[in-house]
């Protein structure tokens, strides 16, 4: 996988991208184009991070602490 060392390259990728990606959307029929636009939607918000990203370490907090409430 080709990675850019530039963050302001992999901005202009994923924006790039994501208007070609409408663009395709555009000329789809209506279950193509739905995920395609999803699809640009999610090379739009690549560069904002996740305000919670869950990750095994917070799933397994998450779920002790759920038990111990029900107890």
């Amino acid at each position: 996988m080709l990675r850019f060392k530039d963050s302001q390259m992999d901005e202009s990728f994923r924006k790039e991208r994501a208007g070609m990606v409408r663009d395709l959307a555009a000329k789809a029929d209506p279950f193509v184009k739905r995920r395609l636009l999803d699809l640009a939607n999610r090379y739009d918000s690549a560069d904002r991070p996740d305000a919670t990203a869950a990750t095994p370490d917070n799933l397994e907090i998450t779920r002790s602490s759920i038990v111990a409430n029900e107890r």
